[in-house]
């Protein structure tokens, strides 16, 4: 194996097997079909538009978000970890901001 196709290959993160990477910013991301947001799915896109993979518009528009909803899901990861995307958990951790904010 050359050193530039050893470079184009990445572990899978639940095996050994090298997986192909590509140039395409999409092929590492839920499909633009996706209809059920399971936690993984909802951080793999915010952390997409955090490093600069694809634009906050990108990401709306290929995943029908609305940027409220985006900022939503940036900002639980940011205060309460990941977990807090877990659709069970969301509403306790969105009153909880608020009494933050309000300092009830």
């Amino acid at each position: 194996m050359t050193a530039d196709k050893h470079q184009d290959k990445k572990l899978n993160a639940n095996s050994a097997e090298p997986v192909q990477t590509s140039d395409d910013p999409f092929a590492q991301l839920p499909p633009a079909s996706t209809k059920r947001w399971v936690v993984s799915r909802k951080a793999q896109v915010v952390r997409a538009v955090e490093e600069d993979l694809i634009t906050l518009e990108q990401a709306c528009e290929r995943y029908s978000l609305s940027h409220e909803e985006f900022a939503s899901w940036r900002q639980l990861i940011k205060v309460h970890g990941t977990r807090a995307l877990r659709a069970t958990r969301v509403q306790d951790y969105r009153r909880a901001s608020r009494r933050l904010r309000s300092g009830s």
